[in-house]
């Protein structure tokens, strides 16, 4: 495996990473960004910024206007964005279009990537529901949202929640189970504009993280009708598309969030070049050091642990297990990386004096969100046990 940065690659990384430092920083003070994420009409001026610099769709599709970068390529990119919680915003590259993005350029029909992706990668907001109140989420299988084929079409009904993006977005992936007939029972994707009728969004949920426009919401289908046309793919493919979606959707928020890491990680080090405490500054005391240190030393170990995935699905590979123990390692670690500047900064580290306790609450979620730690954790021990049984086998 090779991870040296191509030269193209290295250009657009520092562009980034002067694009966020000089022009959407300036935004985290912006009071647009609201309880449920950066405005719309924030999030459009950011986009005209990062269109200027030719920054905009990293990942998005060459045909469509985008830089079509590749997963290796995209996580310097991205985790360079990722600096500022609203770098993504501006860019594009936030979930849940950038997710999105992905799996409608490998999956959609040509007439859905004109009516859906084209839209999309210039610039539409979408969301995608699959997570449901009474389980669906870590465990997909356990969806009551179904699709009942009538003659009018496809008849919708149920209730996801924590669909992010919904208030405003242009159209929405659903995720179904087939009620009836020879595919009873199997998940469905549908594509469907908004708004229409059928759907509402019965609340807007109030969570801890605000970096998403639109923020989170529960919705609820009553009678949506939907046909053929609509449907994304195959009719009983939808857990097989959601796989196609989430290896990769794990690892760009992992390089995101390895982006706002390493920002409250300077923030701290910067506070504690400067601080005194004890007749020497705060740096040159080991209980500092030493989390500055650590902090270092773990985001690099997380940063290869997700390039080795990343470089696992451009090879060709599903990456399933290598994006879980990305998705583990960076989000836990992120987690630690800001607690440990929350603790350096001390009372300031409390304040909005600085960007580190909002994204103290922002990435408390990435343990949780693509699912929780616990989840991965359960998966690759099975899939550990699995492999030791079966070389046990071959032996005997």
């Amino acid at each position: 495996m090779d991870f040296s940065i191509p030269p193209h690659v290295q250009n657009l990384t520092e562009r980034t990473r002067d694009f966020v430092r000089s022009k959407i920083i300036p935004f985290e003070k912006d009071p647009r960004w609201g309880a449920h994420g950066p405005s719309d009409e924030m999030r459009d001026e950011m986009n005209d910024l990062a269109r200027e610099a030719g920054l905009f769709m990293p990942h998005g599709p060459k045909d469509f206007g985008g830089l079509g970068l590749n997963m290796v390529d995209r996580a310097f990119v991205l985790e360079a964005s990722g600096y500022s919680m609203l770098g993504p915003v501006a860019m594009h590259c936030a979930a849940p279009d950038e997710g999105n993005t992905h799996m409608l350029d490998v999956v959609a029909n040509p007439a859905q990537r004109e009516k859906y992706l084209r839209p999309l990668v210039e610039g539409a907001r979408s969301c995608f529901a699959m997570t449901e109140p009474d389980g669906a989420g870590s465990d997909p299988m356990l969806m009551n949202t179904t699709a009942e084929k009538t003659s009018d079409g496809y008849l919708i009904n149920g209730r996801k929640w924590f669909i992010t993006g919904a208030a405003g977005a242009r159209f929405m992936i659903i995720m179904a189970k087939i009620k009836g007939g020879p595919l009873d029972g199997e998940a469905t994707m549908f594509l469907t504009d908004l708004p229409r009728k059928g759907i509402r969004i019965a609340k807007e949920q109030n969570s801890m993280d605000s970096s998403f426009t639109g923020g989170h919401a529960v919705i609820e289908y009553d009678n949506l009708v939907l046909q053929e046309d609509d449907i994304l793919g195959e009719v009983g493919k939808g857990f097989d598309y959601a796989q196609v979606r989430l290896a990769p959707a794990r690892l760009t928020h992992c390089m995101r969030w390895l982006g706002s890491a390493q920002r409250a990680q300077d923030v701290a080090a910067d506070y504690a070049s400067k601080r005194m405490a004890f007749g020497k500054l705060l740096a040159s005391h080991e209980g500092v050091s030493f989390k500055l240190a650590d902090s270092e030393m773990e985001m690099r170990s997380a940063r290869l642990s997700m390039l080795q995935a990343c470089w696992v699905l451009d090879q060709g590979g599903r990456g399933t297990t290598e994006s879980s123990m990305a998705k583990v390692q960076c989000s836990e670690i992120s987690w630690e990386v800001v607690d440990r500047a929350v603790q350096i900064l001390g009372g300031q580290g409390m304040t909005d004096d600085t960007i580190v306790a909002r994204i103290f609450r922002d990435i408390r979620a990435f343990r949780i969100y693509d699912g929780p730690s616990e989840v991965h954790r359960w998966s690759i021990g099975r899939k550990v046990v699995k492999a030791i049984r079966t070389r046990n086998e071959a032996v005997i």
